[in-house]
Formats: structure tokens, sequence, C-alpha cells
């Protein structure tokens, strides 16, 4: 059992107040998942300011290196300045580049690194411990955006690690959270790998990340993506997917994990429940509904 919770919003007056909404619909979810949990903001313009390129490396795999020495020997490596800034277990690195130029230069500085997103729009913040309590080292009560998702997890298979807790953030300003379990994660896996695309972790919503993200390289859109993942992996499951234009939910066709959707102008809403969006404004006017058994619900911004 797993809590996931994302916020899309239409209105620009609310983008103040993404954080603050989002750290309130992560607390509600807390029983469905404490030992760990993580967030993607979208236009926060100090995560991510506008013309550069950001990605989040996790702290505890650098080998003690703080966010500064981390952010000058990248910079080092790239021949051009990089800002680093230390948040709960991740390390934000930003520069005036294209994300995977900006990762290349991590790995080669930092080849024991695990990158955990990356992107121009997207900052990725996520470690193990009480949602709250994480939620208040990131800082995310003041964080500003239009876009955000957060998981709470209650691990089932792999270790609760920060490396292991979700979102996953495997393509450029592409994020996945997952409540569910694949039961062929590992042959799928395998055969990633046999495609030369790796994963860090033997978390099984890795595997549906590095799918996701393959097929959308190769040019497809989310619901193509979505239904390409649908036939290769099994099990059960409820998805949320973002990019830096669109906002995605799907379960699956038999509808074993729940799921419910609130849509108003100001705003889209997910939650695993319904009380993880009762504070949300406006609320009481919104259309709510449980998404259908495989059946892909995406809005654009």
């Amino acid at each position: 059992m797993c809590g996931i919770v994302g916020l899309h919003l239409r209105d620009p007056d609310l983008e103040p107040r993404l954080g603050d909404l989002l750290t309130t619909m992560l607390g509600e979810m807390t029983d469905r998942g404490s030992d760990s949990a993580g967030v993607a903001v979208y236009g926060n313009p100090d995560w991510t300011p506008a013309g550069s390129a950001t990605v989040t490396v996790l702290a505890d795999l650098t080998d003690g290196v703080d966010a500064r020495t981390l952010a000058s020997r990248v910079g080092g490596h790239l021949g051009c300045e990089v800002s680093g800034r230390e948040l709960g277990a991740t390390v934000l690195l930003t520069a005036g580049t294209d994300p995977q130029t900006l990762a290349s230069a991590v790995r080669t500085a930092f080849p024991e690194a695990v990158l955990v997103g990356l992107g121009t729009e997207l900052a990725v913040l996520k470690g193990v411990g009480l949602p709250l309590d994480l939620a208040s080292g990131f800082g995310l009560p003041g964080a500003s955006g239009w876009q955000g998702v957060g998981h709470t997890r209650m691990a089932t298979e792999s270790a609760v690690t920060p490396a292991g807790s979700h979102p996953f953030s495997v393509g450029p300003d592409q994020c996945i959270v997952h409540n569910g379990s694949f039961s062929n994660h590992a042959s799928v896996r395998r055969e990633l790998a046999r495609r030369d695309i790796h994963c860090d972790t033997l978390n099984d919503t890795e595997v549906a990340a590095r799918f996701v993200a393959a097929q959308i390289a190769l040019g497809a859109g989310i619901d193509q993506a979505l239904a390409e993942m649908a036939g290769v992996l099994d099990g059960f499951y409820t998805l949320l997917v973002s990019t830096a234009e669109e906002f995605a939910v799907v379960r699956d066709p038999i509808a074993c994990k729940p799921a419910v959707i609130a849509e108003t102008d100001r705003y889209v809403a997910m939650a695993s429940e319904y009380r993880a969006m009762a504070h949300l404004p406006g609320i009481d006017n919104a259309r709510l509904f449980e998404p259908e058994p495989g059946r892909v619900y995406h809005w654009r911004r």
C-alpha cells in the first residue's frame, strides 16, 4: 500500500500555493506509506531557474561530498558555473546548459552518484522518513510552481532507501509515481538491460519508469507509452505520470488500486483517497470521479 498525490494548476494565481497545498495532500497519505516519501515540483524559479537545467543527485551516495564541492567538480568537467543546493537527502545541481549535458558531467565527475531527476522544469526531492518531516526539510510548504506530484511509500519488495523511494524520474522532465506491484519486473528489467537501459534500484516502479521513458524517447505520446507498458508489465497499479506539458493517470485493467480525480477550472488534482484533496480551494464544486479501469486520463498545460 502506498499513497499518490498530484496537482496540475490551471490558474496562475494558485502557483505561489503549490507547495503548501501539496504538503497537506502528502501528509494526509502518511498512513498509506510512512517509511519514505518524495515529491516532484515543476516550475519553481529557485529550484529550476529559467534558462537552466537541473539534475537531482542523492546526497548520501556521493561519499560525503557537500553540495558546493559537488557543484565545483561538476562545473570543472562542464566548463561552466554549476550551483548546488542540498535539500534533505538530495542535492540539486543547476547550470546554464541542457539536462543531458549536465547529467553526463555529473556521471563523469562522480561515477558512483545516483541521478534521480533531470530537466529544465523539474526538481525531484525524496528520502526516508515521515512525509511531513521530509516535506519540511525540503522547504516544500513555501515552494511555488505550476505542477507537483508526490508519493508516500510502504515498501513491499525493494529496500527502504532514498533511491528506492518515489518519484522515479529517468527521462527529461518526466516523472512516475506508483501504487501497486508489477509481478514480472525482474524479467522486464533484464530485457531492458539487453537494450542497454539499466536500472539503479531493484524497485519495480523504476522498471516501469524506464520502459515508459524509452517509449517516449522513440516518439510515443503518453497514451501510447502507457498502452505499451500495460502490454508488457503484469500486475496491479495506479500510476500518475507527469511531463513538462502533461499530467496523466491510469489504473490497471481491473482497477485494483484506488484513485480519485478532482477537476475544476483552476486545477486538476489526483489522490489515492479523497481526504488528501478535501482542503483544496473550490473542492466542493469540483467534478469528482474515479478513473475507469485501463483508461488513460491526461491533461495538457
